[in-house]
């Protein structure tokens, strides 16, 4: 599977960002199409006790590189795209990677 993986430093208002993300920027992620699975992780600490670098982890999925050109290229991933850049561009970054199984 092909990855495109969001990291979030954190906001300057968790409040209003987590309100943002949770009802409106993750169901126009929902609607991107080709998209397999959305796995969202917010961060809770780290081993060593320090503030953790980031915010938030979204991960999302797609069959193979085909899908994910396809999803990236579509009006429901721009329309994602834009919300983004509007309450969270200053702050996010993107990995795209492939995913393996073991076992």
């Amino acid at each position: 599977m092909i990855k495109l993986i969001a990291m979030y430093r954190p906001p300057s208002d968790p409040a209003a960002f987590d309100e943002h993300y949770d009802s409106i920027h993750t169901p126009l992620v929902r609607k991107i199409p080709g998209l397999k699975k959305l796995e969202v992780t917010r961060m809770v600490g780290t081993p060593d006790r320090k503030a953790p670098a980031y915010y938030l982890m979204a991960q999302m999925y797609f069959e193979n590189n085909d899908a994910f050109k396809a999803a990236m290229t579509s009006p429901e991933n721009k329309a994602a795209g834009k919300d983004l850049m509007g309450f969270a561009g200053d702050i996010a970054e993107f990995l795209i990677g492939e995913s393996e199984e073991d076992g």
